[in-house]
């Protein structure tokens, strides 16, 4: 049954059915080959199980520093019924976490779940817990990356805005298409990571 619908079948169509099969095949060979003879170091399986690596740990960071700026003791990595949450209020029953797996799995739970996106930075983590916080302030001058601000042209109190604007200028100079150094483009991104993240 199967060949007489083959029979059927122009040879155009039935080649490039096979070509297809056959380019998979080498494809999926060499992904075999190359997980199988370049594994990843497991510094690379930590960063990637942790997320985005630096900019996670600084986010986890953030986070830390906020609890402890409004006097709320947490725990870190606690699991609850069956997750793992990033950060755990156990005085509120809080559970804090970055998986909207997670978060949609512990609604059915007694603790509280509260979903923060990556990019949240900690001190705006009051408006999203469901109890009151007091106001905390963060000291702007501390750990500012001065270098990150110079490299884009501006002053270490320029906001986000002014840091998006200038980045979008300085990349049309050192861009890679338009000529520029991948060096230096690299400088001006990593510049920019670091300034939107304080400006943040």
């Amino acid at each position: 049954m199967v060949w007489q619908t083959l029979a059927v079948l122009p040879d155009w169509l039935i080649g490039g059915i096979t070509l297809a099969g056959v380019f998979s095949a080498i494809v999926a060979g060499i992904f075999f080959i190359g997980h199988r003879f370049a594994p990843q170091s497991s510094s690379q399986r930590e960063r990637r199980a942790d997320g985005a690596g630096d900019g996670m740990a600084r986010r986890r960071a953030e986070i830390r520093h906020y609890f402890e700026a409004i006097g709320e003791r947490y725990e870190e990595g606690r699991t609850i019924e069956g997750q793992t949450t990033e950060f755990y209020l156990p005085q509120r029953d809080v559970a804090v976490t970055f998986d909207p797996r997670v978060y949609f799995t512990l609604r059915s739970s007694d603790s509280e779940p509260v979903l923060v996106e990556h990019e949240l930075p900690g001190i705006a983590l009051g408006g999203r817990l469901p109890f009151e916080t007091p106001t905390v302030t963060i000291d702007r001058s501390e750990g500012v990356p001065t270098s990150a601000y110079a490299e884009l042209g501006l002053s270490t109190d320029a906001d986000l805005a002014e840091v998006e604007h200038a980045y979008r200028d300085r990349v049309i100079d050192v861009h890679p298409d338009h000529g520029g150094d991948h060096a230096e483009f690299k400088q001006v991104q990593d510049a920019y990571d670091a300034a939107k993240e304080h400006a943040s």
